[in-house]
């Protein structure tokens, strides 16, 4: 078989995914807002079950709904009916996909089901069958051929499915005003949350570990203090102590090259005025993208009330494992 061949096939399976989309576009009408309506009202948690490649997505769409501002479980029919189903509670509410409706090992825990919780939804591609039938609300798939070269393998009909988990728990989410805190409270182990949550005054260095000179002090001195820092800079400040200027250890080379006697020379006379500053209760990755646009490895970090009382460099920054 030729590559030409393979690369054909390919993509017609992507297309054909694809196409399966279009129809679930036009599905998408009151009766998806009544769906909707019902979880947003609902006082317990949402329960997903299905078996087989529908098992599948229904984890998927139940760890969706979860990290964005829904909480859910998956229930796994055979476990169900050994003693799972337990878990279900009056307050919630179920969610059972079967593209065929047909599926025995679900059907049979629906009547117990419905006892138990608050309400079903079928999530199916079959509207006359035997889970449409029984269910409270029903949501059909459009029925679409499968991508598999035999019609069989769920294929086009499970991305449909997952599609339109995305789109239930994505517009949950947007009803609910779920919020970048909100996000970033339930991904707090990966980078998505240390971006969102993550603050300059969880990594930034305070107190006595601030490195800081005096306008008028001499320039030996300054490289006592940034040595003995190991932040690469000193903080100038005047009398009053406030924030004057910055000296970086690039200042110091640059200021060797200039002068014949650097010794002689004070902080004030070779620190860069008005540096870049950030606020302590700014996002770090905020940080971090201040530094690449001004090519600079160190920030001040000011309090609310403006005065400095902290610094951080670039090297704290990627040690907490942020990254743009």
């Amino acid at each position: 078989m030729e590559k030409s061949d393979i690369i054909n096939y390919a993509k017609n399976i992507i297309k054909t995914e694809i196409e399966a989309l279009s129809p679930l576009i036009e599905s998408i009408d009151d009766n998806f807002c009544n769906i909707l309506e019902t979880i947003l009202n609902c006082k317990g948690k949402i329960i997903l079950t299905g078996i087989g490649k529908s098992g599948l997505v229904c984890q998927k769409i139940s760890a969706t709904l979860s990290s964005t501002g829904t909480p859910s479980f998956f229930l796994h029919p055979a476990e169900a009916i050994h003693g799972d189903i337990g878990a279900v509670d009056k307050k919630d509410i179920v969610i059972a996909v079967s593209s065929s409706g047909e599926t025995e090992e679900l059907l049979i825990i629906i009547p117990i089901l419905k006892i138990l919780s608050d309400k079903v939804i079928a999530i199916t591609s079959k509207s006359d069958s035997r889970l449409a039938k029984t269910a409270d609300y029903l949501f059909v798939i459009p029925a679409s051929k499968e991508a598999c070269h035999l019609n069989l393998a769920p294929s086009s009909s499970s991305t449909a499915t997952l599609v339109f988990g995305d789109t239930l728990a994505l517009s949950l989410s947007w009803l609910k005003g779920f919020s970048y805190e909100d996000f970033a409270l339930r991904h707090t182990g990966g980078l998505i949350g240390k971006k969102l949550i993550l603050k300059i005054e969880d990594i930034m260095h305070s107190g006595s570990d601030i490195p800081k000179v005096k306008e008028a002090t001499l320039i030996k001195d300054v490289i006592i203090e940034m040595s003995s820092k190991r932040l690469g800079c000193v903080g100038v400040f005047d009398d009053q102590g406030s924030f004057k200027g910055i000296i970086t250890d690039g200042d110091l080379r640059r200021a060797m090259e200039k002068h014949k006697n650097i010794i002689e020379l004070k902080a004030a006379d070779i620190m860069t005025i008005n540096p870049k500053t950030i606020f302590e209760d700014e996002r770090a990755l905020n940080g971090l993208i201040l530094m690449e646009k001004y090519s600079i490895t160190t920030l001040f970090v000011k309090n609310k009330d403006g005065a400095i009382n902290g610094v951080v460099h670039l090297h704290d920054l990627l040690k907490s494992g942020l990254k743009l």
